[in-house]
């Protein structure tokens, strides 16, 4: 339900694995939270990218989750991306197809965000009467302020790419392979020091 490959020579690739859209469901969390505790004791590995299978990134939570019978023994969806988050190693989302609800919660958790020009982002949990309950609430504010935020969380609308570039959601927009950039950026701020923080603007400030 997650992939751990090398990109580079100090460069883990955990790829997100769980057809068609990557939906976030126990084994996949249970994974991924495995695949970057990996990445963040391997003393080789500097920098990691975090991806989707099969060009989407992920979709978000699997609803199955929530009356799944392995539910109590499955990491909390927050859980994990604070194990993201407060990774020591620079953590590189390269957001493919679409990255909506947990999805989007994870690439907030990472330290830098490239997206193909045609991906979309956005926390949906509105429409069906949820809200983002990862981080999500908290993590979007700080990075592109509280009314941009709120207008993403209060309407569910999904942003395209450029759209997301604009207000800070993402740092970079490619047209090419959106994990080779990504990797390329992860080689590139290797071995830097990557400290528990929210971006706004460009300016790191703490969660906390």
């Amino acid at each position: 339900m997650a992939q751990y490959v090398r990109g580079a020579a100090a460069v883990a690739v955990i790829r997100i694995c769980n057809p068609p859209l990557n939906t976030l469901s126990v084994k996949t969390l249970l994974a991924l939270q495995q695949e970057v505790k990996h990445a963040s004791i391997d003393p080789s590995v500097k920098a990691v990218v975090i991806c989707g299978a099969n060009g989407k990134f992920s979709a978000g939570a699997d609803i199955k989750l929530f009356s799944s019978p392995d539910w109590g023994n499955s990491p909390s969806l927050g859980s994990v991306i604070d194990l993201i988050e407060k990774s020591d190693k620079p953590m590189v989302a390269a957001i493919e197809g679409m990255a909506l609800g947990g999805g989007l919660e994870v690439a907030l958790g990472c330290h830098y965000r490239i997206a193909h020009a045609q991906a979309r982002v956005g926390l949906p949990e509105v429409t069906v009467g949820l809200l983002p309950g990862a981080g999500g609430t908290q993590r979007l504010p700080r990075l592109i302020g509280v009314p941009a935020a709120l207008d993403i969380i209060t309407t569910g609308k999904h942003i395209w790419a450029t759209e997301a570039l604009k207000l800070g959601i993402i740092d970079e927009i490619v047209e090419e392979n959106t994990v080779e950039a990504a990797i390329r950026l992860a080689e590139k701020v290797s071995g830097k020091k990557a400290l528990t923080k929210g971006r706004r603007r460009g300016t790191w400030l703490p969660l906390n």
